[in-house]
């Protein structure tokens, strides 16, 4: 049995739930990251089991990766943590998703660690989750946040009970680590 001490994240169950247009490093690292952790990531999206994600470096079209559960047969309580990674394109669709959003929703309901990056936040706003919050993000949605009730700082990471924002790919170390902090106490 390993030792929660030593940054184990073994028997932990993590959600990412993305789309097309995601920022594909703010999926990639994150996951590899939790993995090589021992955590179990499941690639959570709007499309069904099986289709592919189409994954964007900038505004380029880069990998696909296959979807592992389709948002309308995932149940927030079936895990420890959930990633909402950027991308512009990306949260801007779920957004439009009711069962992306009711996901969310659900899951934040459950206090469970939640970590978003760049533009990731956006669905947080749609989910009802940032009223009160202080968050960062990429800086164009600075905005949104604040008229959503958020407190914005530009920092690398921000965490705010169980929500940790970062702003951008270059911040991704931060995220990992503060993520994975929070998924120990938990």
């Amino acid at each position: 049995m390993n030792q929660p001490d030593n940054g184990s994240l073994s028997g932990k169950r993590i959600a990412v739930l993305m789309t097309d247009g995601v920022e594909q490093v703010e999926y990639e690292q994150p996951r590899q990251f939790l993995e090589q952790h021992g955590a179990q990531v499941t690639l959570i999206s709007p499309k069904a089991k099986g289709e592919q994600v189409q994954g964007f470096e900038h505004l380029t079209a880069s990998r696909q990766f296959a979807v592992e559960l389709d948002v309308k047969d995932a149940k927030a309580g079936d895990y420890d943590g959930l990633v909402l990674p950027g991308g512009v394109a990306n949260p801007d669709a779920l957004r439009l998703s009711e069962p992306s959003i009711g996901f969310i929703r659900d899951f934040g309901a459950t206090g469970k660690p939640i970590a978003s990056i760049c533009h990731g936040p956006w669905t947080l706003i749609d989910a009802g989750l940032v009223d009160g919050r202080k968050m960062t993000s990429w800086p164009s949605l600075k905005g949104d946040l604040h008229n959503a009730g958020a407190s914005w700082e530009d920092s690398e990471v921000v965490v705010d009970g169980n929500l940790i924002t970062s702003r951008k790919p270059d911040d991704i170390p931060a995220f990992n680590k503060a993520f994975q902090q929070q998924l120990l106490t938990a």
